[in-house]
């Protein structure tokens, strides 16, 4: 997740546009840079780190150099998390297109990038980084020069031929006085103020400043200019130009409430984020048609992941539980012998390597130092290493051969919750991947696997419209110092989460072994309509015969657990290989209701780290 801002209008901008990437430091990013308009030439500077190196910089230039870069009243600047390049000077935002004449900070991902690229290369062009982004800014060129249109058409037609999400922030030498704001799928806010405008991700950088701000919508492009001594705002479609009246709203809540998006939490924000988070884990991967699935990381090894004969998955936490839904999946549809390890355990295991074997090592950071051992122990041994990381640029995903991101955006809780079903979902379209690969898949069965995976996102927002009623379970079950967890098959990983979630956000509760089961101890089980569905009924059965209190976690529309079990979660109906991704978000909720309950400090749990880096 990036953090775009900029400002036009009276004042000079790079105060307020450093002001504005300090109020997004909360959203993660792992480098920074800005761009100033001055007379008609660009001040443009990018630092791989924190944004007070940005800022030292600027505040250290001479007084010759203040007074030539620094009077600019219009610009642009950027945090960057990167999604394609590794963190450095070179990939930060603003880029510049080709001839130097335009400037672009972009938050999302331009899926069709590479074949654009291709296309501008043959065209001459050159490229001095990794990113999309360029490519977006050489394409914006591209059009404007061969189009002889302005730089806000210009920027319409461009985005008119890319495929994916982006909120972007463009300005032109050529038109000084400009800037073209446009979104699709990445947010973007735009505060007016008085003879001037404010624009950010969020409404962090600007409140200070006004609490006026228009939001605009997908597909819908923004340009303001200085006409006759007055800056003028005008939003159009990208698609056909349709001409929008803005709607201004008037924000009535404090920046700490912004940093959280208004929830009271990063957990509850980052639970909330689960639609978004699925989709950009899918996003640009899943070919239908085909009944199959590309991962450009893991293109180089295509022969080697082709011919393996068995697979390690490694991880420590909610990383491993997801190794365990990962298994079965893999297992079941790519014919690979598969197990999972902790990390720690496998880092010191003396034991003969399978022949053409390999590990994927899980890791939301990319630093947990014992899944980072198993991965080199695997490199001795001549495995192949895979990576299942968030973090680009990190520790793991330089070590591993090959690798497959999240794209996610940072997770600021502790306890993971959009990190753990990017894992899940990732595994399932690996195994996906695998068997169609090796031939262990049919197409058909394929489609059917895929068809499901794109209906998640929605089937995720169905379930978090009914919090409500989680939370009132968890208002009746807070004073539980036990709970039991259960569950079968894909759901084994499921349940294991599950009672992590409740020990992570609220330490004193623990979970046990079935003779402990007593009225005052509850059990979670989880019983979709599935393979192991009568099985989990007679769980349900035992542990209601011992005077326990159940909580089911079933299918939407099944009934019959009603007139057994004291409390029923619905989830939608899903296939069984998917369904742990679906179960996993109302425990993410009943463990945060009750930390809240029980008073917990919920984003930051006792003697819990986000990153263990250390053994």
């Amino acid at each position: 997740m990036c953090g775009i801002v900029g400002y036009i209008g009276k004042k000079e901008a790079w105060p307020i546009l450093i002001k504005g990437l300090e109020r997004l430091e909360y959203r993660g990013y792992d480098s920074a840079g800005i761009a100033l308009m001055n007379d008609r030439a660009f001040f443009v500077c990018k630092k791989k780190g924190k944004v007070v190196e940005l800022s030292k910089f600027i505040k250290n230039l001479n007084k010759e150099e203040i007074k030539k870069n620094l009077s600019g009243k219009i610009g642009i600047a950027h945090t960057r998390w990167a999604t394609h390049g590794i963190p450095s000077d070179s990939n930060a935002h603003p880029h510049l297109s080709n001839d130097g004449t335009i400037a672009i900070v972009h938050n999302g991902i331009i899926e069709n990038y590479l074949s654009i690229k291709k296309i501008l290369i043959n065209k001459g062009y050159k490229f001095k980084s990794d990113t999309d982004t360029e490519v977006l800014a050489n394409l914006i060129e591209d059009v404007k020069k061969h189009a002889k249109v302005s730089i806000d058409e210009a920027v319409r037609l461009a985005l008119n031929e890319v495929n994916g999400a982006y909120a972007i922030l463009v300005i032109s030498k050529e038109e000084p006085d400009t800037m073209v704001i446009a979104k699709l799928g990445s947010p973007v806010v735009i505060g007016v103020g008085k003879n001037e405008f404010f624009i950010a991700s969020d409404a962090t950088p600007i409140i200070e400043h006004t609490k006026k701000v228009i939001y605009l919508e997908d597909g819908e492009m923004a340009v303001i200019n200085n006409k006759n001594k007055k800056f003028n705002l005008k939003i159009k479609t990208i698609t056909d130009k349709t001409v929008k009246i803005p709607y201004i709203h008037q924000l009535k809540i404090k920046i700490e409430e912004l940093e959280k998006g208004g929830f009271p939490h990063f957990m509850l924000k980052e639970i909330f984020e689960q639609p978004e988070s699925l989709r950009n884990t899918m996003r640009g991967r899943i070919v239908l048609e085909k009944g199959n699935v590309k991962f450009g990381g893991l293109e180089k090894f295509k022969k080697e992941l082709e011919n393996l004969n068995h697979l390690t998955i490694v991880g420590m936490g909610t990383a491993r539980f997801a190794g365990l839904i990962g298994e079965y999946a893999i297992e079941e549809l790519s014919g690979i012998r598969t197990k999972v390890e902790y990390g720690s355990e496998f880092t010191y295991r003396d034991v003969a390597t399978p022949y053409r074997a390999g590990l994927i090592a899980i890791s939301q950071s990319g630093e947990t130092a014992d899944t980072l051992n198993a991965i080199k122990k695997a490199k001795r041994d001549k495995m192949l290493t895979l990576g299942v990381v968030n973090v680009i640029g990190s520790t793991i995903a330089r070590e591993v051969d090959a690798g497959i991101y999240n794209h996610i955006g940072p997770e600021t809780a502790v306890a993971s919750t959009k990190a753990s079903t990017s894992q899940v979902l990732l595994l399932i379209m690996l195994a996906i991947y695998l068997g169609r690969m090796r031939g262990n898949l049919s197409k058909n069965k394929s489609q059917e696997i895929l068809k499901e995976i794109e209906k998640l996102p929605a089937l995720v927002e169905i379930i978090l419209k009914n919090s409500k009623h989680i939370k009132q379970l968890a208002k009746k079950y807070k004073k539980s110092e036990n709970f039991f967890f259960l569950g079968r098959k894909y759901n084994t990983g499921a349940a294991m989460e599950g009672a992590l979630k409740l020990k992570e956000c609220s330490s004193e509760l623990k979970h046990g072994p079935i003779s402990l089961i007593d009225k005052d101890f509850p059990s979670l089980v989880i019983a979709p309509i599935d393979s192991m569905y009568e099985k989990n009924k007679s769980h349900i059965q035992e542990i209601k015969a011992r005077g326990g209190i159940v909580i089911a976690l079933t299918t939407e529309g099944n009934k019959e657990l009603n007139n057994i079990a004291d409390d029923v979660i619905y989830i939608p109906k899903t296939l069984e290989i998917l369904t742990p991704i679906l179960a996993f978000v109302p425990m993410q909720l009943l463990a945060y209701y009750i930390s809240v309950e029980r008073g917990n400090d919920v984003d930051k749990p006792r003697n819990l780290a986000k990153s263990v880096t250390v053994e």
